[in-house]
């Protein structure tokens, strides 16, 4: 049977899968668990959860695979958790789409708080045809911020909500320095999300719009202190 679900869980710990599950359900978000790959590509796939908290290891398979596995056909919001914390597993678990990192062994309360922030900014507001165009144009970029649609050389490009709030928020701040600490309360709204996050979401940001992302003409980076949308480029 399929069942609508806030939040599915995958890990090979039972004991931690189903621990997660009635933590969170003690809070209204109904929730499910797998502890093997399999069964948890087939539980995502079938009953599309809003959340996936996915451990990277998985007995003799990998989180890092599920999750690139996953992203082939669907957007749904992914935290890694885990007990390696190292900045490289960090950084590969956020650059194959993953949308948080939790360490183990953290707070229930935290990651509790964490799933939530991310269910909110989850959450999409319904578009009408009669909504407003408010069109955002930069080089071959143009960002219709009624619909939330952008195309880049007249193709969708795919961004995430999170990535497109980051965006408009360095846009409605053009030519100005904007703190690494400012984006995170501002974009995340999250005292939990550390710099990573944030550079990783720049970096995507940079491959999905600049024609050199290595050497970008709009996202600059003002080393040490925090990032600037350079409107003056133009």
């Amino acid at each position: 049977m399929i069942f609508i679900l806030d939040c599915l869980i995958i890990d090979d710990d039972a004991n931690i899968a189903e621990t997660i599950c009635e933590y969170f359900s003690l809070f209204d978000l109904s929730c499910d668990y797998a502890t093997d790959f399999d069964k948890g590509i087939k539980m995502a796939q079938e009953n599309k959860p809003s959340l996936i908290i996915l451990d990277i290891n998985l007995g003799d398979e990998s989180g890092f695979v599920l999750c690139k596995k996953l992203r082939e056909t669907s957007d749904m919001p992914i935290i890694f958790i885990s007990a390696r914390s190292t900045d490289d597993d960090i950084l590969v678990a956020l650059g194959i789409g993953g949308d948080d990192y939790v360490a183990k062994p953290f707070s229930m309360s935290v990651l509790l708080a964490r799933a939530k922030a991310i269910l909110r900014r989850s959450v999409q507001t319904p578009k009408t045809d009669n909504a407003v165009r408010d069109i955002i144009q930069f080089g071959n970029v143009e960002i219709d911020r009624g619909n939330d649609r952008v195309t880049r050389n007249g193709e969708i490009v795919k961004l995430k909500p999170l990535e497109l709030k980051l965006l408009l928020y360095l846009i409605d701040n053009s030519d100005k320095r904007v703190t690494k600490d400012e984006l995170l309360d501002k974009v995340w709204g999250d005292s939990f999300i550390g710099e990573g996050t944030l550079s990783v979401h720049i970096r995507h940001l940079r491959e999905k719009l600049e024609d050199n992302p290595s050497s970008p003409q709009y996202i600059k980076t003002i080393w040490g202190s925090g990032y600037m949308f350079e409107r003056s480029a133009e």
